[in-house]
């Protein structure tokens, strides 16, 4: 960024440009580092900043949007009353090739939230809008799902992210509120926006140099996914599929939030709320837990602060973070030897939460992947971890505040 992602709200229409990268699912060798890359997060939250956008059957109350006159429309061939807000275009100054958005709603009873959003090239030209996203809470009416099988010339989706064929210089993203005409369960939007991303070739990038966090690491629970393996396939499974709900979970018990009692979850599973949280993130349409906007959107049922996905350029970066007392969800890739004391040889994909940093700047994580709770917390190599973190998901991180 030219300044770093803000620790607290993401209230600013325009938050920052990052030095960051992107590569494929498995890290390439040690030090051969994604050259930089350019992001910059956009975000809307505040009652001006509703109003720069276009209002359908919407109004503003308390700094959210809620329904006023909503019109009557179908979900799935069902009626609901429907109201829409479509933000002003969002330029981030270069040309973006991803675009994952992120939200924060209130989604009651029969009610529901879809996320869209589109694109414009340097030459005028405009690409669908894309539905990135059909979110409830807990709606068996209507499960929430990703929708990535759409494609166009300019861009497609991809379970969270939203991909473009060539750079396009702005976006736009679309929200519509939805719920059960008869009952009017509370459905409400509270914040929404995006992260743009503009990708380069890898490139070789020296293991940044520890910060004023060095020697801090912050107090939080340990949860393993494999002590879940077998519980509930109807929400994966859990096991190695259960990384990102367990890594949510472990956030949200470092904040005392979700103290349960859970009694959908059956009596005498150990870390119920590590089962809870994957049923709430599973995504029907992928059929796993790990949509990255999904679990920032739950998150943020439960906490007061912005909850969202961004990209980091390294673990200094990081550092600003844990210093404020904010663990991170980090997704990470890796082959076979490029990750020293990892309870799981490979990976190419996996989520885990950096708690904190050594004296001598090495990264303390709890490794959901542990055996069990006890085995979760791991110190992993400055260098070995940034080059697993940038090079697999360009060091992205759920940010989750209280």
């Amino acid at each position: 960024m030219v300044n770093r992602l803000a620790l607290a709200p993401v209230g600013a229409v325009v938050l920052s440009l990052l030095a960051v990268g992107l590569a494929p699912a498995v890290a390439a060798d040690h030090h051969e580092r994604r050259a930089t890359s350019a992001i910059a997060n956009a975000s809307w939250s505040t009652r001006a900043q509703w109003r720069t956008g276009e209002l359908k059957g919407l109004r503003v109350q308390a700094g959210s949007l809620v329904h006023q006159a909503p019109r009557l429309g179908k979900l799935h061939g069902r009626s609901y009353q429907v109201g829409s807000w479509t933000s002003p275009w969002s330029a981030p100054g270069f040309g973006l090739t991803q675009l994952i958005p992120t939200w924060e709603a209130v989604a009651e009873g029969d009610s529901a939230v879809t996320v869209q959003v589109r694109g414009q090239a340097a030459d005028g030209a405009l690409s669908s809008w894309d539905s990135m996203a059909e979110w409830t809470l807990d709606n068996p009416r209507l499960p929430r799902r990703s929708l990535s099988s759409q494609t166009d010339d300019l861009a497609r989706v991809s379970v969270d992210t939203w991909q473009a064929a060539t750079p396009l210089t702005q976006w736009q993203v679309r929200v519509r509120l939805y719920r059960n005409a008869a009952t009017r369960p509370v459905v409400r939007l509270d914040r929404v926006g995006a992260m743009a991303s503009a990708l380069v070739p890898r490139g070789s990038t020296p293991t940044s140099s520890p910060g004023p966090a060095a020697g801090t690491v912050l107090d939080v629970p340990t949860f393993s996914q494999m002590t879940h393996s077998g519980h509930y396939p109807q929400w994966g499974g859990g096991g190695e599929a259960w990384c990102s709900p367990t890594s949510t979970a472990m956030v949200l018990a470092y904040y005392g939030l979700q103290p349960g009692p859970f009694p959908e979850i059956t009596a005498g599973h150990a870390d119920p709320q590590v089962d809870h949280t994957a049923r709430l993130v599973y995504d029907h349409a992928y059929a796993g837990t790990g949509n990255w906007a999904f679990n920032t959107a739950y998150a943020s049922t439960l906490t007061t602060g912005d909850t969202y996905v961004t990209r980091l350029p390294d673990l200094r970066a990081a550092e600003d973070f844990i210093g404020a007392g904010v663990p991170l969800v980090a997704s990470v890739a890796f082959g076979r030897g490029q990750l020293t004391g990892a309870p799981i040889s490979a990976s190419n994909g996996h989520l885990l939460v950096i708690v904190g940093f050594e004296a001598d700047g090495d990264v303390v994580v709890n490794d959901p992947a542990g055996s069990g709770n006890s085995a979760v917390r791991r110190v992993y190599d400055r260098d070995e971890f940034e080059d697993i973190w940038v090079n697999a998901s360009g060091g992205v991180v759920y940010v989750i505040n209280r």
